[in-house]
């Protein structure tokens, strides 16, 4: 089986601010997996910038709700808004510097403050396309393989073990203990069969994987 092929994306979250004829700009990037998390973190930017003039969103992240579970080429929602500027000013320009880097699994949201002097479309689509390219500077580009989600559900004699497990493979994950133990992991696709090989190996199949 051949693996997924690696794509370029953020390592963090990260932002950058500048100034263009007296108004603001603020590149705010991050990492996103799904519509959902890149949807989220447009709320979270409106939310605290919810005095600024215009906080104009851009995206590209899986359309499945996630990264490719099977090789091949991975479907993309690509969206963006103007959100106030002139139509086609800032928020195409602001999705093409991600399509031009070949960026994804990204959200970007460029805030503006008016500074009083208007700056035509040819200057916006300037400087939204600054405020994700200087955003993205900020946050680092890095090459990351595609992954996926796994969830885990266990008794309390097992979480132990399986948290070994996966301590052992370097996943990222967070644990829950409640009734039963579950653990949210986020695994690469190419290793995602052989840890769920060795979580049932280690509980005697015990754990419910998802």
């Amino acid at each position: 089986m051949t693996s997924p092929e690696p794509y370029r994306t953020v390592a963090e979250r990260a932002s950058a601010e500048f100034t263009v004829q007296g108004s603001r700009f603020i590149g705010h990037l991050a990492p996103a997996d799904t519509v959902d998390e890149a949807e989220a973190f447009v709320d979270e930017v409106e939310a605290e910038y919810d005095d600024a003039t215009h906080n104009v969103p851009a995206y590209r992240v899986p359309a499945g709700g996630g990264a490719s579970k099977s090789p091949g080429e991975v479907m993309l929602r690509e969206y963006s808004s103007d959100d106030g500027e002139p139509t086609g000013s800032a928020g195409k320009p602001a999705l093409n510097v991600l399509q031009q880097q070949e960026i994804r699994n990204v959200v970007a949201v460029v805030t503006r403050y008016y500074g009083g002097t208007n700056l035509g479309v040819g200057g916006l689509a300037r400087a939204y396309s600054r405020g994700v390219k200087d955003g993205l500077d900020a946050a680092g580009v890095v090459e990351e393989r595609p992954h996926e989600h796994v969830s885990l559900r266990v008794a309390y004699d097992d979480s132990g073990t399986v948290r070994s497990v996966l301590e052992s493979t370097g996943v990222e994950f967070d644990a829950d203990y409640d009734a039963e133990v579950t653990f949210e992991a986020r695994v690469p696709v190419a290793d995602a069969p052989e840890l769920r090989d060795r979580l049932r190996s280690a509980t005697s199949g015990r754990v419910g994987i998802e």
